[in-house]
């Protein structure tokens, strides 16, 4: 068995709190994963700063020869002349297509309407709105603003083909879409690579809508798993929509994925999807729900067994602490986050255990 490296990015506040539960969670010892080093990069401002962004492009050049990352929430400054979003560059550095969030339901916890199934939004990574150029001209009320933004064919077509094999391996329906009425040329392009994954996946079942629609029929959803590809802001959006109507942004992990020619996965960097929480710093409150699932989420793509089995265990193992009572102030629950996590090593090794022993 070839040895796997998963390269670990440190973050800020909070979100470096919950990555170091999540590796708790990932030690060998609990997960019984062999040949797994991890490598880590201090991403936190500080350090982007101090190097001058210099570290995100190591980690980057790391994760591209590892295939597999971690990565702490971190802090994007306001000021354009600061260091920016390590997230924007690292999916750049990385060259990223598709971001994954599914939001799936939490047992005893209330969803929103009828949300029963997973929702996954299939979100792209790059272009739009994200990379364009603004700039502005003019003055006082005669002042204007623009915004060039761009769409790759290539970007597209990845968005296209994993939504329709992600569809078709979670027996879902491909739902929604782009404003290509609006926005024939521009938007249209994802359109087209929708209609002709279609076209290669005739078992799949398709209800494109715009995306308006889609956020009010999400408020109709009879229940059933839906896929939905969206632009790189309606997904960012639509995705915390979609965590939400699970009950919380924090109980869902996020994967950055870079495809090779053939749409394969190369690359796969995990994440929680939500910010630094630094008003929950320090407390031992925050909900590690996320962080501990990203890291569920890493082993799929290590590529043997034993990772996959832990990988299962680890998601098993969360929400069925949740089931059983053990939940975090945001679940109206009372745990400590570092009580959340021990209950899921607990949990863990005993499945691992039980799974051993039955063969």
């Amino acid at each position: 068995m070839s040895k796997r490296t998963i390269v670990v990015l440190q973050g800020d506040q909070t979100g470096q709190e919950l990555l170091d539960e999540a590796l708790r969670v990932l030690d060998p010892d609990v997960i019984r994963v062999p040949n797994i080093d991890f490598e880590t990069y201090d991403l936190s401002l500080e350090n982007r700063r101090k190097t001058n962004n210099g570290v995100v492009h190591e980690a980057a050049a790391r994760i591209k020869e590892t295939g597999l990352g971690i990565k702490a929430a971190t802090i994007t400054p306001g000021d354009p002349d600061d260091v920016g979003s390590p997230n924007a560059l690292l999916r750049e550095l990385l060259e990223a297509q598709i971001i994954l969030r599914t939001g799936r339901r939490i047992p005893t916890v209330r969803t929103v309407a009828g949300v029963h199934s997973p929702i996954a939004v299939v979100r792209m990574a790059v272009d739009g709105a994200y990379n364009a150029k603004e700039w502005r001209e003019g003055e006082g009320l005669d002042e204007v603003a623009y915004s060039t933004r761009k769409l790759s064919r290539r970007v597209c077509r990845a968005v296209a083909e994993f939504t329709f094999r992600y569809a078709r391996r979670t027996q879902a329906t491909v739902f929604g879409g782009p404003k290509y009425t609006v926005s024939p040329v521009y938007e249209g392009m994802l359109k087209e690579e929708l209609d002709a994954a279609a076209e290669r996946y005739p078992d799949v079942r398709y209800n494109p809508q715009l995306i308006d629609a889609t956020y009010a029929l999400l408020l109709e959803t009879t229940g059933e798993p839906l896929v939905i590809p969206a632009l790189n802001r309606d997904g960012d959006t639509l995705s915390d929509l979609v965590l939400k109507m699970f009950g919380t942004i924090a109980g869902a992990e996020s994967i950055i994925f870079s495809m090779d020619d053939d749409f394969n996965v190369k690359v796969a960097l995990t994440e929680a999807p939500h910010g630094t929480a630094p008003s929950l710093q320090g407390k031992n409150i925050a909900n590690p729900m996320a962080m501990i699932l990203a890291g569920a989420a890493v082993l799929r793509y290590v590529g043997n067994d034993a990772a996959s089995k832990a990988s299962r265990a680890i998601y098993e193992a969360t929400l069925e602490a949740v089931y059983d009572g053990v939940r975090t102030p945001d679940l109206h629950g009372q745990a400590t986050t570092s009580e959340f996590t021990d209950e899921v090593i607990r949990r863990v090794k005993g499945k691992l255990e039980v799974w051993d022993a039955l063969g």
